[in-house]
């Protein structure tokens, strides 16, 4: 994004600002709005009110005024995602960081910085990146995964169901991911308190983010150097079998870039369906009335609140044209995820159900689509339905206007979702989830004090009698069979 106008009528310059004495002054150079500060506390009204005045490719100002393109069109944002010769995610290109606006403590550094990464790779690069990462994903057993899922659910409420009140952000939503992908990356033994909240306080950029964010990579370099000695059946050791070799500091770096996009995001998508069945009733009634399954339940949700609201960022190869604004190479533009999803050419009445519909922008599209969107579906899916299938009385235990969120540009995270039940029995974990705690076995035999009966004598034998053909046992349906196989029990 330049000074310079490219188009016609002067109307792309995102500098060129209203006339002296314009209130508009008071927002930015250039009277541009900003996605940061206090006027920035509501980001899902800020980029509305630019798709009023912009369009659907609106100009704004990161943080330290740096100039950015905002992508808020559905249409808009897919032909960025699905023009690889056109833009590209290699920052290196950035106006604004070649020309030394961009300092090294901005604050959205950790999502600028290039790293020899897929998600940032481009051309051949990226093709042997991506391959040993969707290659080692391919081969996850998602049968097996669905009864780990259900086991972990049920860990995870055992620890508070007798208790009659939970915070499912806190003690579910951000702990069932994290359970699930050390299973899936190869680490089980790392799923702690500790790693949920080391990864919790990086994301979060906190004061010990640095420390965390050691805590984790130590983690990922143990299960490297551990998989390089002693293979085994899981995806860390699929990613360096994978004909691409990867390096070991390349097996490390990928082994955090899928784990922290998939525990994000199934963490908040996990607390925003729940956060939506309890606080809507027309998805309860549905879900309770079979209008609807928790799979609909999550795709409505990743059109309604997407885990995350925008992805910094994409970068012009090439003079270019998005939206009728002509954009120039090098400028910037941020993959607008949100607002694309609320694009009224789309969706012009978004109280209407998105069921079957799957053309989201929540997993992205084009070379760089989330290639782990389907163990984010069913980390999601199968963990909802376990756990209102424990808590089918589960409520939510404050009003909603007191639920509150963690925003930032990236991603709108929701703090905690207290909630109540009738307090229910500890269940075997190996068992699918039901309401009724699981009876337990009977004795082998038992010893009895009773006096024992005196001796009748026999009676008479009696004539043979055939035997009755013995009930062949009765197999369950055809559907019952499916719908446990796809539930993993």
């Amino acid at each position: 994004m330049t000074p310079e106008s490219h188009s016609l009528t002067g109307t792309d310059d995102p500098r060129s600002g209203p006339p002296p004495g314009c209130p508009a002054h008071g927002l930015g150079p250039g009277g541009l709005r900003r996605l940061y500060g206090p006027d920035a506390e509501n980001l899902d009204e800020l980029y509305e009110e630019l798709r009023d005045e912009h369009g659907p490719v609106a100009p704004a100002l990161l943080h330290d005024d740096v100039p950015m393109w905002v992508v808020l069109g559905h249409a808009e944002n897919l032909h960025m995602l699905r023009s690889p010769s056109q833009f590209c995610r290699d920052s290196r290109i950035w106006n604004p960081l070649l020309e030394g606006m961009v300092k090294p403590d901005h604050p959205l550094m950790p999502h600028i910085a290039w790293e020899p990464i897929c998600s940032y790779a481009e051309g051949d690069e990226h093709l042997r990146l991506r391959g040993a990462v969707t290659g080692a994903m391919s081969t996850i057993d998602h049968r097996g995964i669905r009864r780990y899922i259900n086991r972990s659910t049920q860990r995870l409420v055992n620890e508070f169901c007798e208790q009659g009140r939970a915070d499912l952000v806190g003690q579910f939503a951000e702990h069932l991911p994290m359970a699930v992908m050390c299973e899936i990356l190869g680490m089980p033994e790392e799923y702690n308190d500790r790693m949920v909240q080391a990864t919790r306080d990086m994301l979060r950029g906190t004061e010990t983010a640095i420390a965390s964010h050691g805590y984790v990579m130590g983690a990922l370099q143990r299960l490297t150097e551990r998989r390089r000695a002693e293979p085994a059946a899981d995806f860390a050791s699929q990613l360096m079998s994978h004909p691409a070799r990867l390096t070991d500091d390349e097996v490390t770096k990928h082994l955090w870039v899928v784990l922290m996009a998939a525990y994000e995001a199934t963490a908040n998508l996990i607390a925003n369906v729940l956060r939506m069945v309890l606080t809507d009733p027309r998805f309860r009634a549905q879900l309770k009335g079979g209008q609807m399954t928790v799979p609909e339940a999550v795709e409505q949700s990743l059109w309604d609140e997407p885990p995350f609201s925008t992805v910094f960022a994409y970068y012009a190869k090439q003079d270019t044209e998005l939206g009728g604004r002509r954009i120039r190479k090098g400028d910037g533009l941020l993959f607008g995820i949100a607002p694309g999803n609320v694009d009224p050419r789309v969706r012009p009445d978004l109280a209407a159900n998105m069921q079957g519909n799957r053309s989201h922008l929540a997993f992205g599209g084009g070379p760089h689509e989330c290639p782990g969107q389907d163990i984010a579906r069913g980390i999601a899916d199968v963990g909802v339905d376990a756990l209102l299938m424990r808590l089918p009385d589960v409520r939510l235990d404050c009003d909603e206007e007191e639920l509150s969120w963690r925003q930032s540009i990236a991603s709108r995270h929701l703090v905690d979702l207290p909630v109540r039940f009738e307090p229910k029995p500890q269940q075997d974990v190996t068992m699918a989830p039901s309401l009724n705690q699981v009876p337990a076995p009977r004795p082998a035999w038992q010893v009895s004090t009773a006096p024992r009966p005196l001796p009748q004598p026999a009676p008479p034998p009696a004539a043979p009698q055939p035997a009755p053909a013995p009930e062949p046992p009765r197999k369950p349906g055809a559907w019952r069979r499916l719908v446990r196989w796809w539930k993993g029990y």
